[in-house]
């Protein structure tokens, strides 16, 4: 494994770290916890500057956006390193643990619409590149660690972050 943090929220089995999977193509589960993230930050153009104290760490609407990515492109970087027989690059992400100045500025219009582009373009990878392996190669996946089908599992933990900063519509927000 190259991330050395997995959302509170990540599905396991038999009590180890291990994703659980479930009958769900993968690349549906992950675009469907794309899709999840997205509708929250639509109504997060209402924060009020107050971030969220979720477990022991701190969220905002940038840092949530900001972990989704870093854990999408971490893991993106693994299995394409493992496809072609390499090992994957061990990750030097902060991760939750920091908060950033940038993860505490408001979150506008505009923010909304980068996330959306950009959490949009790495789903679309991860389902294209899901979708084009085959059942043996998502359950028999080369290389050390999880397969492939339960890093994207684990990918769907990844509402963690946006579950963390919630829904704020009912403080008056646009989409």
């Amino acid at each position: 494994m190259t991330t050395s943090e997995a959302p509170a929220a990540a599905p396991t089995a038999s009590g180890d770290d291990t994703p659980a999977t479930d009958d769900r193509d993968p690349a549906q589960a992950l675009t469907a916890m794309v899709d999840h993230v997205l509708a929250l930050a639509a109504t997060w153009t209402a924060w009020d500057g107050t971030p969220a104290h979720v477990d022991d760490r701190v969220y905002t609407p940038h840092k949530a956006v900001r972990r989704v990515a870093d854990h999408l492109v971490d893991h993106l970087a693994e299995l394409e390193a493992r496809l072609v027989g390499e090992r994957p690059l061990p990750d030097h992400w902060h991760a939750s643990a920091t908060t950033t100045p940038a993860d505490l500025a408001p979150f506008t219009q505009e923010d909304l619409d980068e996330a959306r582009s950009r959490l949009g373009r790495l789903a679309r990878i991860w389902a294209n590149r899901l979708s084009a392996l085959t059942e043996e190669q998502l359950d028999h996946s080369p290389g050390e660690g999880w397969t492939f089908r339960q890093l994207a599992f684990h990918l769907t933990g990844s509402t963690y972050y946006a579950d963390a900063v919630g829904d704020l519509g009912d403080l008056g927000g646009t989409t």
